[in-house]
C-alpha cells in the first residue's frame, strides 16, 4: 500500500521558519519525481515545489527564495523547510508524486497533508 505521510505544520508567527517533511511507503521513492503542493482555505491547490529524482529542483514564483525542498532517497523522505513565512502561507501543505499541468488529488500518490497557520 502506498502511503505519504507529513508532518512538521503547526502554527507560526510571521517571520517564523518550520520545517515539513513526508515519509513514503509502498513504492520505490527514489524513482519519482515529488512535489509539495498547498490549499489555502476556500481556494484550490497550489504548486509550491517539486525536485526531480536527479535532484533538481524548482519554485513557485511566490516563494521567492524563502522555501527549499529536499530529499533523503535512504530515509524515503520529502522536506520543505519553510522560512520567513507570511500570513499567506496558511494553508494545508501536502506531499505528492509530481504531476504535469493542473495537480489533481485523484492522479498519483499523495499524503493526507499538514496544516500550516502563519498567525501572530
Amino acid at each position: 500500500e502506498v502511503q505519504l505521510v507529513e508532518s512538521g505544520g503547526g502554527l507560526v508567527q510571521p517571520g517564523g521558519s518550520l520545517r515539513l517533511s513526508c515519509a513514503a511507503s509502498g513504492f520505490t521513492f527514489s524513482s519519482y519525481d515529488m512535489s509539495w503542493v498547498r490549499q489555502a482555505p476556500g481556494k484550490g491547490l497550489e504548486w509550491v515545489s517539486f525536485i526531480t529524482t536527479g535532484g533538481i529542483k524548482s519554485y513557485a514564483s511566490f516563494v521567492k527564495g524563502r522555501f527549499s525542498i529536499s530529499r533523503d532517497n535512504a530515509k524515503n523522505t520529502l522536506y520543505l523547510q519553510l522560512n520567513d513565512l507570511k500570513a499567506d502561507d496558511t494553508a494545508m501543505y501536502y506531499c505528492a508524486s509530481r504531476q504535469l499541468g493542473h495537480y489533481d488529488r485523484n492522479v498519483g500518490y499523495w499524503g493526507q497533508g499538514t496544516q500550516v497557520i502563519v498567525s501572530s
